[in-house]
């Protein structure tokens, strides 16, 4: 179990919700202060009230990390605020269209889902490490996904703008790995959100199929091994795509 000695600031983008909400709370609880962030800036707020209710150290910010004009000064904002911020969870992304052949894919949808999954992963970067690089240490995780590893039919955007992420990331990870910064991905398959809890059975069942262990992830499960690979304790792994698929990953 990894914990926080204070201060250790931590921002959380795609905190209103899902997979960024969970592991904000629990990093919350292990005594980090979590900057919550989120094109839904009502869901950053209630995610970072429900953390101050608590008695955590919490804030939250409003932001579009596609927009490199505004990405860029939300980070400064942050910066000021923590003086060091030493880890960033990217859980920003978006499917697109999917149950379409690769010949029915919209160029527009695709750029779209780009923009989020590509682009606003590398902007988050370029916006934390000069700063990082100052403290000579930080921790990155971006969110990625099993479709990335292996692909899945109907989702061609998805899956290619998540397996450039997984690119992007064995990139940056050599990149920066004599700073003391380490950057690496977590690439999920299907975890139990409330989305996914609306689903009917014959769909969640259909998806379970393909994971050996036959269920889905869970969000705590998720949010544990987030609050790890951000934390001091991992430090020997760049790079890295980490897996979170109930043994479906082949590689």
């Amino acid at each position: 179990m990894s914990t926080f000695s204070t201060p250790y600031a931590i921002a959380v983008v795609g905190a209103a919700s899902g997979i960024g909400q969970a592991a904000a709370a629990l990093m919350a609880r292990r005594g980090a202060k979590i900057i919550c962030l989120d094109r839904n800036g009502q869901g950053a707020r209630a995610t970072a009230d429900e953390i101050l209710a608590t008695g955590g150290e919490a804030s939250a910010y409003p932001i579009d990390i596609t927009d490199r004009i505004s990405n860029s000064a939300v980070w400064d904002s942050v910066i000021r605020e923590t003086g060091q911020l030493h880890a960033v969870v990217n859980c920003a992304g978006i499917t697109g269209q999917t149950n379409l052949k690769a010949h029915q894919v919209d160029p527009d949808d695709f750029d779209v889902v780009y923009k989020i999954n590509m682009l606003g992963a590398l902007l988050v970067s370029q916006a934390v490490l000069p700063h990082m690089l100052s403290k000579n240490y930080g921790r990155i995780l971006h969110l990625a996904s099993i479709a990335g590893k292996e692909g899945n039919a109907g989702m061609t955007a998805y899956s290619a703008t998540k397996a450039g992420l997984i690119g992007m990331v064995k990139s940056m990870g050599k990149d920066y790995a004599e700073t003391g910064i380490t950057i690496n991905s977590l690439a999920p398959a299907v975890i139990r959100t409330p989305m996914v809890a609306a689903m009917p059975d014959a769909q969640v069942t259909y998806m379970t199929d393909k994971i050996p262990m036959k269920r889905c992830g869970e969000l705590d499960e998720a949010a544990e091994m987030i609050s790890w690979i951000v934390s001091p304790a991992c430090s020997f792994t760049t790079g890295f795509t980490f897996d979170l698929s109930g043994g479906r990953a082949t590689y």
